[in-house]
């Protein structure tokens, strides 16, 4: 299933900004390998108040700014947007103006949990953004190991109203059967409701948005569509459609011996 319309809202494509792109040149054969992939659109989501890289605001929009001149200017068929991978701290709600949505009315930030563990904390932060209008989008929890351990946490963070993207080379199997696993019964469960590349420039890190796509389609034909649309409502600051969620099961240990 080739579209070549696709929407991807988590990409680290701008160069020397982050772990995602160290060049130019590398990220224009990034943005080659999009548009090869089916994409039109990208959200630029450098990592954020992680514990490597800051990346303000402003520094962001202009880096998009000069990324799509020279997009343009190559003539590659590519329209990028400026976000961020938002990582979670205790310090968000002090910054809160120092942080780009997803949408340019600021509905919707991509937020990135550490990827061992759930803060105890996260439930008053989902509150305290909530007080502002602001629905977090938790980013690849398939392959956050305390959610893969209990999934249930996932559900309960739905409950509360959050949303969440999968990343497509999970679905693929990239990462391994255990996440790819995971990621499937997310789906299944109504618990992700975006799919998205995060592709960097690192080995097995590409894009496989139209793998993913495929693997959706074999699980049911009604989700490519609806996960599609989900990218171009979420990029525009619109209401998600909220299917029934289902609690996930915990998956079995597999022993070799």
């Amino acid at each position: 299933m080739k579209i070549n319309n696709l929407v991807d809202l988590h990409c680290h494509i701008l160069p020397a900004i982050d772990d995602g792109s160290p060049s130019l040149e590398a990220s224009l054969e990034l943005a080659q390998q999009a548009v090869a992939d089916g994409i039109r659109y990208i959200l630029a989501t450098p990592h954020h108040m992680d514990r490597h890289y800051l990346n303000h605001a402003s520094d962001v929009e202009a880096a998009v700014d000069v990324f799509q001149t020279e997009l343009d200017a190559n003539q590659i068929p590519l329209t990028v947007f400026p976000g961020q991978e938002v990582h979670l701290n205790g310090q968000l709600m002090e910054n809160i103006d120092d942080l780009l949505g997803m949408d340019t009315s600021g509905n919707y930030l991509l937020l990135e949990l550490p990827h061992e563990m759930v803060p105890s904390y996260l439930d008053e932060m989902i509150f305290q953004l909530s007080c502002e209008g602001i629905t977090p989008v938790i980013a690849h929890p398939e392959r956050n190991a305390q959610i893969i351990a209990e999934p249930q946490r996932l559900y309960r963070l739905v409950e509360q109203g959050v949303l969440a993207q999968v990343t497509a080379t999970s679905l693929v199997g990239t990462f391994g059967e255990q996440v790819q696993r995971t990621a499937k019964e997310f789906v299944k469960c109504g618990l992700v409701q975006v799919v998205a590349s995060d592709a960097h420039t690192l080995k097995n890190r590409g894009f496989a948005m139209t793998k993913a796509y495929d693997v959706l389609n074999k699980m049911n034909s009604e989700y490519p569509e609806r996960f599609a649309t989900n990218a171009r409502d979420l990029l525009n600051g619109e209401q998600i459609e909220m299917g029934r969620i289902l609690v996930p099961k915990k998956q079995k240990k597999f022993w070799l011996f």
